[in-house]
């Protein structure tokens, strides 16, 4: 399953990077990974006009997009847009962060799980 991670590198600015989690077929009930623990669920909704510049994710944490999208920048000036189905892994908890905005006008739903 595709996760992508934004994480601070050694030049103190967010990156991105696609990552695979492995998955195991556990025959009729289909493939499963293995259980990641996590101390948190957050519902979220942000509006349409939503723009947040320069941060940093406030812990490490997974965010599921549920509906709409959002565009995420980074330092070198890469933009990625994350839609309903795509899942990101937040780890970007130093340095300068990233910039989010709302996509074609369009309120976002999303999932955070915290992490450990």
């Amino acid at each position: 399953m595709k996760v992508t991670r934004i994480f601070t590198g050694d030049d103190q600015e967010s990156h991105f990077e696609d990552i695979e989690i492995p998955l195991t077929d556990k025959g009729e009930i289909g493939k499963l990974s293995e259980i990641v623990k996590a101390t948190g669920v957050i519902f979220r909704e942000t509006p349409p006009d939503y723009c947040y510049s320069w941060h940093n994710a406030p812990q490490r944490q997974y965010v599921v997009m549920l509906e709409g999208g959002v565009e995420m920048e980074i330092g070198d000036g890469t933009k990625r847009i994350f839609q309903a189905g795509d899942i990101l892994l937040a780890e970007d908890t130093t340095g300068r962060g990233h910039i989010s905005r709302a996509v074609n006008n369009k309120p976002r739903k999303s999932l955070f799980i915290t992490l450990d």
